[in-house]
C-alpha cells in the first residue's frame, strides 16, 4: 500500500470520540489557515446518511473544501487501507494547491492506516465470513471471545467481548489463513505517504460526552434521520450492507419494521453509541 511522493507534506489530525466537537474545531482551523477538510470517520463516508452520521451541513461545506465525505454508497464497505490511499492522495493534492490538509474523524484504525500503515492480509472468502457470523450468533459474544482467545491469546487480550466487528475479523483471518491475526500484525507495515502530522485529540469528560450523544441522537431523529433509514429500507438494503450497520440505523430500522416502538429504538441506539464509545476508549 503506497503512494509515490516527492514531497514530505505536513497535515493536521483532529481526532476524538463521537460528539466531541471535532468538526467545529477542524472547520475553524480550515478557515483560519486556508485548509481542506479530509474525512477520517468511517460512517460519515456514506452518502445516504448525512443526518444520522452528523456529516457537515451544506452550509459548513461552503465555508471550506471537504473531501471524502459521502464518498461511499450504502452497499459498500470501505476499508481502512482503501481510505488511507485516498486520504494520502488528497493530502498530496491539498499541498500541491498550497492548502493545509486537515484530517478529522473518530476512526482510529483509519488514522493508524495512514500514519503507520497496515499489514496487508489475504482476502477472506465470503463463506468464511458467513460461518464466523453464524458461530457468533449461535454462542454469543462472551463464548466467541473465549474461543478466539484460545487460538489467538494476544488478540483476545486486546479486544473487548463487546467489540463484535474486530472479533469477527480476527476469527475470519485465522480461519482463512491458518495464522492468528496477531502474527499478521507483527509483519512490518509501510505507511502510504511519508508525511508529518500535528495531532489534536479531543476527550471531553465521559458523562458530558454521553449526555451530548444522547441529545444529538434525539435531534438527528427529529431532523431527518428516520427518513434516511426509511429510504434505505425502501431500496431493500441488505442488513449486512455497510450503511445498514451505522450507529442508529439497525435500531430505527427495527422501529420502522414494527418490531419496537420509537422510544425503545431511540434508547437502544443511545446504548449502542455508549458501548461504541467504551470500545473505542
Amino acid at each position: 500500500m503506497s503512494v509515490t511522493s516527492s514531497i514530505n507534506p505536513k497535515a493536521v489530525i483532529v481526532a476524538g470520540p463521537t460528539a466531541a466537537g471535532k468538526s467545529a474545531l477542524a472547520l475553524a482551523i480550515a478557515e483560519e489557515f486556508d485548509g481542506i477538510l479530509i474525512n477520517a470517520d468511517s460512517q460519515q463516508r456514506y452518502a445516504d446518511l448525512r443526518v444520522l452520521t452528523s456529516r457537515p451541513s451544506v452550509a459548513d461545506e461552503a465555508r471550506a473544501p471537504h473531501r471524502l465525505f459521502g464518498d461511499l454508497q450504502s452497499h459498500e464497505s470501505g476499508s481502512a487501507a482503501e481510505w488511507a490511499l485516498k486520504a494520502a492522495a488528497e493530502i498530496q493534492t491539498a499541498v500541491a494547491d498550497k492548502k493545509l490538509p486537515i484530517l478529522v474523524g473518530g476512526t482510529g484504525l483509519y488514522f493508524r492506516a495512514l500514519t503507520e500503515g497496515l499489514t496487508e492480509m489475504p482476502a477472506v472468502p465470503a463463506e468464511t465470513r458467513a460461518a464466523a457470523k453464524a458461530l457468533l450468533d449461535e454462542i454469543g459474544n462472551a463464548a466467541f471471545h473465549a474461543r478466539l482467545a484460545e487460538r489467538d491469546s494476544v488478540t483476545g487480550a486486546r479486544l473487548n467481548p463487546g467489540d463484535t466487528q474486530r472479533m469477527l475479523r480476527a476469527w475470519e483471518v485465522s480461519e482463512a489463513t491458518g495464522r492468528p491475526l496477531s502474527a499478521w500484525h507483527e509483519l512490518a507495515p509501510t505507511p502510504p505517504l511519508a508525511a508529518s502530522y500535528f495531532s489534536i485529540l479531543m476527550l471531553p469528560p465521559r458523562a458530558e460526552l454521553y449526555a451530548t450523544c444522547d441529545a444529538r441522537f434525539e435531534a438527528m431523529v427529529a431532523e431527518g434521520g428516520l427518513e434516511e433509514v426509511r429510504a434505505l429500507l425502501d431500496r431493500g438494503i441488505a442488513s449486512n450492507a455497510g450503511a445498514a450497520k451505522a450507529l442508529g440505523v439497525p435500531d430505527l430500522a427495527a422501529y420502522l419494521e414494527g418490531e419496537v416502538d420509537l422510544s425503545t429504538a431511540t434508547n437502544l441506539a443511545k446504548i449502542a453509541t455508549a458501548d461504541f464509545q467504551a470500545v473505542m476508549a
